[in-house]
Parts: C-alpha cells; sequence; structure tokens
C-alpha cells in the first residue's frame, strides 16, 4: 500500500503541475471572455432552478437535475477538501479554491448547454449525455469518448465513493466511537436502498436532502464567524496575501510557495464544484428542459453554492480558527477541520459531524449516477446492475481505506477525466456561443429547441 501510494503521490503531483493549471484556468477564462462574463446571470439562474417545466423533454426536473448535480458536488471537498488544500498549500490555497468556483461558473455552463445539445433518447424513452456524447457527436472523438466513459466509472469510486465513505467512517469513529466496519455496513445499506431505484429516487432523495442540509451547515458556518468575527478580517487578508507571496503565513500555519497553493487550491476547488471535470453534465442531459441555454444556466448555478459560497464559508471559517487558537496541528484535512470546528463551543463539533455526513452520503449517491451512465456507454444498459453491486461494497472497502491513499487516487482520477472534457468545451466552444446567442443574448430562453 505505500508503494501505491507513493506511485500515486508522484502521479498526482504530474497531473496536477504548470500544465493542467494552465488548461484549467485557461478554459474558464477563455470561456467566461468568450461568453460575456455569464456569472452576471447567475441571479437569473437561480430563478430558473425552482421553475418546473414538466412539458419539456427529460426524465428529471431542472431542480431535480441540479439537486442531484449538487449532491455529488457537496462532499468532503467542501470541508475536508478545503482544510486539506490549506494544510498542504497554506491560507492562499482558499483564495484560488475560490476563484476556481467564480471562473468555473462559465465552465459548468459551457458543460451543460452541450449535455443537452448533443443527449440522445434510448429506446425506452430515457435521456443520456455529457462529455463522452459531445466528444463523439459534437467531434467525432469516439477514442476520446470512451477514455473519458472508463475515467468516469473509475473516478466514481474515488471522488464519489471510497473518499466520502471514508469521510464519514472518520467522523463516525473520532466523534462517536464507533467502528469503521459497523459504519461502513450501514451506509452500504443505506446507499443500497435509495441507488437500485436509479435516477428518479436519486433525484427524489437528493432534492429533499440537499437544501436541509446545505443551509443548516451555512447558517452554522455563519455563526461560527460571528464568534470568530475578530479575527474575520484578518483572515480575509491573510488568505489574499498568502495565495501570491511565497513566504510563510505564520500564526500557526504552515510555510508554502505560490505553485503550492495554486496547485492544492485549484485541485480542490476542481474537486469540490466540478466545473471542467465534466462530471455534472451527465445528471444535467436528464434534465426537463425547452433548449440547451435554459440548463446551462441551471448548471452553472451549482457552482456558484458549492464553491462560492460554501468552500469560501468553509475556508474563513479554518483560516480564521486558526488564527484565533494557534494551539491548533496541520496532521492533515481532516485533524485540521476537526481541530478548527471543535474549538467553537456547542455548535462546532455537531455542525461538523452533521456535514461530513449528509454531504458524503448525498455525493455517494450522486456519483453512483455518473458510473452507471458511463458504464451504460461503455457497454450497455445490462452491465449497470453489476455496477452498482460493486459500488455498494466499495463504499465498505472505503470505509476501512487509508486517508492517504484515497485522496490521491481520487486526484488522479480527477485529472483524467478533466483532459478529455475540457478540450471539448475549447474545440465546441463555436456551437456553445451560437446556442448562447440565439437563446440567452437574443432573450429567447422560453422557445423550444
Amino acid at each position: 500500500m505505500d508503494g501505491l501510494n507513493d506511485f500515486l503521490t508522484e502521479l498526482s503531483g504530474l497531473l496536477w503541475g504548470w500544465p493542467m493549471i494552465i488548461l484549467l484556468l485557461g478554459t474558464h477564462l477563455f470561456l467566461t471572455i468568450r461568453l460575456k462574463f455569464p456569472q452576471r446571470h447567475i441571479w437569473k439562474a437561480i430563478k430558473l432552478t425552482v421553475r418546473k417545466d414538466p412539458d419539456a423533454t427529460g426524465d428529471v426536473s431542472q431542480f431535480g437535475s441540479l439537486a442531484t448535480a449538487l449532491a455529488a458536488t457537496i462532499g468532503t471537498g467542501n470541508i475536508v477538501g478545503v482544510a486539506t488544500a490549506i494544510a498542504l498549500g497554506g491560507p492562499g490555497a482558499v483564495l484560488w479554491c475560490w476563484l476556481t468556483g467564480v471562473f468555473g461558473i462559465s465552465t459548468k455552463y459551457a458543460e451543460g448547454l452541450l449535455a443537452i445539445k448533443y443527449r440522445v433518447k434510448t429506446e425506452s424513452g430515457k435521456m443520456l449525455g455529457g462529455p463522452m456524447y459531445a466528444l463523439e457527436k459534437g467531434l467525432g472523438w469516439k477514442w476520446m469518448a470512451v477514455l473519458f466513459a472508463i475515467f468516469t466509472a473509475l473516478a466514481a469510486f474515488g471522488i464519489g465513493n471510497t473518499v466520502q465513505a471514508n469521510a464519514i467512517a472518520t467522523v463516525a469513529q473520532e466523534s462517536y466511537q464507533i467502528s469503521p466496519y459497523l459504519t461502513g455496513a450501514f451506509v452500504c445499506i443505506m446507499t443500497a436502498a435509495v441507488i437500485l431505484g436509479g435516477v428518479k429516487s436519486i433525484a427524489r432523495v437528493c432534492g429533499m436532502l440537499v437544501p436541509v442540509m446545505a443551509l443548516f451547515y451555512v447558517l452554522g458556518c455563519i455563526y461560527i464567524l460571528w464568534v470568530n468575527a475578530p479575527y474575520l478580517w484578518p483572515a480575509i487578508k491573510l488568505i489574499c496575501h498568502a495565495a501570491f507571496s511565497p513566504e510563510a503565513a505564520g500564526g500557526g500555519f504552515v510555510g508554502s510557495t505560490v505553485m503550492m497553493a495554486a496547485r492544492f487550491g485549484i485541485a480542490r476547488g476542481l474537486f469540490s464544484n466540478e466545473s471542467g471535470m465534466g462530471s455534472a453534465p451527465i445528471v444535467a442531459a436528464a434534465a426537463q428542459t425547452r433548449n440547451p441555454v435554459r440548463q446551462a444556466l441551471v448548471s452553472s448555478s451549482g457552482t456558484f453554492w458549492d464553491t462560492v459560497v460554501i468552500c469560501a464559508l468553509t475556508g474563513l471559517v479554518i483560516v480564521s480558527s486558526v488564527i484565533a487558537y494557534p494551539d491548533i496541528t496541520f496532521d492533515n484535512g481532516a485533524t485540521l477541520t476537526k481541530a478548527a470546528f471543535s474549538k467553537i463551543p456547542v455548535v462546532g463539533t455537531p455542525l461538523l459531524t452533521f456535514g461530513l455526513l449528509t454531504f458524503s452520503f448525498s455525493t455517494i449517491l450522486g456519483w453512483c449516477y455518473y458510473g452507471e451512465r458511463a458504464v451504460e456507454y461503455l457497454k450497455g444498459k445490462n452491465w449497470v446492475i453489476a455496477y452498482r453491486i460493486v459500488y455498494i461494497v466499495a463504499v465498505f472497502i472505503g470505509s476501512v481505506m487509508n486517508l492517504a491513499l484515497v485522496w490521491n487516487l481520487a486526484d488522479c482520477m480527477n485529472a483524467l477525466m478533466a483532459i478529455p472534457n475540457l478540450l471539448s468545451l475549447l474545440f465546441l466552444n463555436g456551437v456553445i456561443v451560437h446556442e448562447t446567442r440565439k437563446y440567452l443574448w437574443r432573450g429567447r430562453l422560453d422557445e423550444e429547441m
């Protein structure tokens, strides 16, 4: 295991070097400019998420598709992932993570648009889509589509499964002394009860779970920041300064370079909001929507909530807590998170526990759907049930695995998914602009395709 972990550490460092950072941020910035800053339409996007469009073609509502996508993205990346970025890259990683979300709104918009543009309807009337269909139908890159589907099916076991199960087991053991084996078995049963019902079952559960868990967590973070009010402004200044300064941050933080802050901030930002990874478009393709741009706007709002709001709040909570309590240690992201939240009386530990349990479980559900669709693209629907069974078993395995190995595996799979997806967005940018001009810039959002 140590040898495998060392290999994955090296591979992760290679994949998340400057080329990936330039490709990811470059795509975010390129699409932001090319699409005339779609971030300015975020409030319109939020309004569209709660509008029902039952007469439109699709399997689930726009809100259902967004809730499933948010369930998959709002996970340990928002809590442990942010802390891991801070522990490894210093407080400046928070700003890079946040910027990845702000500019990633454009990329998530483009992904959602292509998902609807190139989706297909099966003989049973089910909608299928995602980057593999955009790569095959839009660019004729069948081989690249196959690679993306393979990486997605594998990535689901990392970012969407074992990482989340490990987080649930860790918090249950450290907070309540519950054996990881018992936790793993329980989460397996709960996961099976939902995912065996298919996308509609997943969307229904996520539609109920996501709003409650996100609201509770946001309110809790706001309370903690109110308690840490004297240290809030110093935390903001430190985050901004450390993002571009190679100097040691001080105040209990580890020293860091700009490269480390950017690398870990961007990597964890992608892990959190998945903008550019190509996962969210898979469920966006199932949405009931009149045209590609309506769903593109709905999809873009997911990155806003996930990173611009939730990850930013988590980062401020952790950095302000470390400034307030310099004795907090930096063994790893999970330890840093637990130490920072536990310093807050009454609500700190329960908030962290509730957030990790609900966020992680919802991510397990959402990513199962992504993996299923990738397997269906590769091998047909007859393999989906087998994939679900393996996925459920992996939940238990993840509960007792080594955390460092899990995170390194997840980082590698994330990067390998992102590369073909980002290339499809860049090469199909003309299609994205054409559809945006047709429906958004000309005020025709209510028109049918």
